[in-house]
């Protein structure tokens, strides 16, 4: 089954979400970098996320943060937590933007090894240790989609799930009743497509509702 996120007006572009959070960690010159990432979907809760590290990891030198919340990417925020200006909050941030991730948070947690990193060890530093942290979690790509209805009779429902079997298409429902009606996500770029090929299978035998537009994760881009 595929993942849904509903939104009046979607943008055209996919990007990706954490289906489960993860940690890592890099060592630098005896200075140890925890990373944990977590999915979270507005600001609060991106701020209760970063307390909670806070809390955990009381004993640390720093806990440096980032986090991107929007399907647009449209609020981001990061934190050095007493670290040289530039050199951690900044690069996490970066890390999570290259791999075009929405609603995430990351926390890095610095214990202090004895020796100075200086500027470009310390960017270095953060930035590979939400890199390892990234490792140890599992992505999904979301991609706009249209959530549609179809309805058709008996002689056509069997090309119609061919058809959807053949694209990866697994109808979300379907009811059987004096006609069949299936409940159908699709990718927004081939929704126009499909129903024109389910037109022509089914000799025009066919009707089409268009729900809602939603985002939807991809079953086949999972990453991680």
């Amino acid at each position: 089954m595929r993942e849904e996120k509903k939104q009046e007006k979607l943008p055209e572009d996919s990007y990706c979400v954490l289906l489960e959070g993860g940690q890592g960690e890099y060592v630098e010159k005896k200075s140890r970098f925890i990373a944990t990432l977590r999915s979270c979907e507005s600001e609060e809760e991106a701020l209760r996320f970063i307390e909670e590290m806070k809390k955990k990891y009381w004993d640390a030198r720093h806990n440096c943060h980032a986090f991107i919340v929007g399907e647009r990417g449209e609020m981001n925020r990061c934190s050095d937590d007493g670290e040289p200006g530039g050199t951690a909050g900044r690069p996490m941030l970066e890390v999570l933007t290259g791999a075009e991730l929405r609603n995430v948070a990351a926390v890095v947690t610095r214990y202090f090894g004895g020796v100075l990193l200086g500027t470009g060890g310390l960017v270095r530093a953060y930035t590979q240790a939400v890199k390892e942290g990234l490792k140890n979690c599992r992505l999904g790509r979301m991609r706009p989609g249209q959530e549609m209805e179809v309805t058709t009779d008996y002689n056509g429902v069997g090309k119609i799930l061919y058809l959807l079997g053949s694209a990866g298409i697994e109808p979300d429902a379907a009811d059987y009743g004096e006609n069949v009606v299936l409940r159908l996500t699709v990718p927004a770029e081939e929704a126009d497509a499909m129903r024109g090929k389910m037109t022509d299978m089914t000799g025009g035998r066919v009707k089409f509702d268009k729900i809602r537009e939603i985002y939807f994760v991809d079953k086949e881009a999972f990453q991680g």
